[in-house]
């Protein structure tokens, strides 16, 4: 039954790495994020540059870092800038590869889990809320606080949600429907529940 939730796990993975084309390599998410024109995309990219020390992650002005860039961060405009100092193509074939083992692994934790929640629970349906209830908790835990948090825009934060709503209910279907029909036999020691 194990060989099947790893078989399942492999096709789970390959719906997300599916999935993830469709939500963020169509264009679909164009709907969502914004773009400069060449020219004002060349000068922030140089201001970036001349700025910002190397790769991470930067809080412009940072709050924290002194009274006057608390002032700043008041009046505002502020951002969150993910930065990198490396250029890289945008179909960069090894971050297509990093990313499926990523979500690879993610489908093995799923399969695992779905594996051992289907021992227990004997109803398909049950199962299924279960994934759902999860899947919903884990993604708005993941992708709205940076909205509520730290202010960011919720339309971006909204689709990163659903994205990633879809493709894990989606992987968890694919582990469940693959999973056999569990042999689930209530202990004898378990307490009679109410009529």
């Amino acid at each position: 039954m194990m060989g099947r939730a790893v078989i399942g796990a492999v096709a789970a993975a390959v719906a997300m790495f599916i999935l993830g084309f469709i939500f963020f390599a169509s264009g679909l998410q164009k709907t969502v994020t914004g773009s400069l024109d060449d020219m004002p995309a060349a000068a922030v990219q140089q201001v970036l540059a001349a700025n910002l020390p190397g790769t991470g992650t930067f809080v412009v002005p940072d709050p924290e870092a002194s009274s006057s860039q608390t002032v700043m961060y008041g009046q505002g405009p502020v951002a969150t800038i993910f930065y990198n100092t490396s250029g890289f193509p945008a179909m960069d074939s090894g971050a297509l590869l990093a990313g499926f083992i990523q979500m690879l692994i993610v489908a093995l934790l799923m399969a695992a889990a779905l594996y051992l929640l289907s021992r227990h629970v004997a109803s398909f349906a049950d199962r299924v809320r279960m994934l759902v209830l999860a899947v919903l908790a884990a993604a708005i835990f993941m992708r709205l606080g940076d909205p509520i948090w730290h202010h960011h825009g919720w339309a971006y934060a909204i689709y990163l949600f659903v994205a990633d709503t879809v493709s894990l209910t989606v992987a968890g279907l694919v582990i469940l429907k693959l999973l056999p029909a569990a042999v689930y036999r209530p202990s004898e020691t378990s307490p009679p529940t109410d009529v």
